[in-house]
């Protein structure tokens, strides 16, 4: 389970360095063996499970109908743009220059842990989305209404 956030910047080839709160914690998880692929919400922000949590997803995305365009625009965002990463000797992983580029992330980035994967926000992004609070109008969803918090 990852928690936590930490600022991190990418290093001149786009290389991310672990932080060493998540070192073990990934080894234990996946003995290293990581996917990384883009948010399908949002394009700021990139998506890194370890490779068990991972194939669940695909699998589940790749169960969905081919007929409908909404399906195969999320099975092209997630699986068709994949990438299997795992850490150097330096405890890096290299961000591929595509996800990079649609990201928007250049230096600066955010790698939040979120229970059983891992987002990695272009810092400013982040800061911007942390200012727009959803207008709930007083609706919330029926799970959220049972949420303790």
């Amino acid at each position: 389970m990852f928690y936590g956030e930490v600022a991190l910047n990418l290093d001149v080839k786009g290389r991310l360095a672990i932080p060493s709160m998540y070192r073990q914690p990934i080894s234990d998880a996946c003995e290293n063996r990581l996917v990384l692929t883009y948010n399908a919400y949002e394009n700021d922000s990139l998506w890194l499970y370890p490779e068990h949590e991972w194939e669940k997803v695909r699998d589940s995305v790749m169960s969905l109908s081919t007929f409908d365009p909404m399906h195969r625009a999320l099975q092209r965002r997630l699986v068709g743009s994949a990438f299997h990463v795992t850490p150097d000797k330096g405890s890096r992983i290299l961000l591929p220059i595509t996800l990079r580029q649609v990201a928007s992330m250049e230096k600066r980035v955010v790698m939040l842990g979120l229970g059983g994967k891992f987002e990695i926000w272009n810092e400013d992004a982040l800061q911007k989305t942390r200012h727009q609070v959803p207008a709930m109008n007083g609706e919330v969803s029926d799970a959220m209404k049972s949420l303790v918090l």
